[in-house]
């Protein structure tokens, strides 16, 4: 059984809060089952990544790069065409000066 949407992103949160790193929810979607985006932060190294959530063939949940860039104002704007599209979509910011992503799941490059 999959968690609802708002405690997977609670927990995503409470672990990169106890990673050192500042996290936060950019956009708040449907509580039982919106889909996610996660923007790294690594202001230090001056990078940025997003990360969407997908499910692979075989159900397993995974999450990649939905586009090659890493310019920030190119990534907040698929974040907005995304919730313009699905407008139960989340989104967290994670800033860590390691560049982590805290994301458990598989992530695929």
């Amino acid at each position: 059984m999959l968690l609802s949407t708002d405690l997977w992103v609670g927990a995503l949160i409470r672990r990169a809060e106890l990673g050192g790193a500042f996290a936060m929810v950019v956009r708040k979607g449907d509580a039982r089952a919106g889909a996610v985006l996660v923007k790294v932060v690594d202001r230090k190294a001056g990078t940025v990544r997003l990360y969407s959530e997908a499910t692979r063939g075989d159900g397993e949940r995974v999450w990649m790069q939905p586009t090659k860039s890493d310019f920030e104002p190119d990534l907040d704007a698929y974040t907005e065409r995304a919730a313009r599209i699905d407008p139960d979509v989340w989104v967290v910011e994670i800033e860590d000066r390691e560049g982590r992503h805290f994301l458990t799941e598989a992530v695929e490059g």
